[in-house]
């Protein structure tokens, strides 16, 4: 496959899967706690969340997943985005560089 079409590949399934959260969920499928929760999250944002690393699940060795909880945690417990995002950055940057 050469270079081009396969650059012009990822980025039809990449804006695929962007457009596919935007056209198929509704609103009206969510409880309104799960609204809230999106609504922090852009609809672009949201799948590249989840898609990312959708097949490895080895704790041990992804950091993403643990600094996503450490993250997770903090904002529910602030409910604050800035505290979350900072605290999601952080705990992935120690995870990456220190530990």
């Amino acid at each position: 496959m050469s270079d081009w079409a396969l650059i012009i590949y990822c980025g039809i399934i990449t804006y695929l899967t962007r457009f596919s959260m935007i056209a198929i969920l509704k609103k009206e499928m969510f409880n309104n706690r799960v609204r809230e929760v999106l609504s922090y999250v852009p609809s672009a944002i949201f799948p590249a969340i989840f898609l990312d690393d959708l097949g490895v699940f080895q704790f041990e060795d992804n950091p993403k997943i643990l600094a996503a909880a450490i993250a997770m945690i903090i904002g529910i417990l602030s409910r604050n985005i800035v505290a979350t995002i900072i605290s999601g950055l952080t705990s992935y940057w120690f995870l990456i560089f220190v530990v």
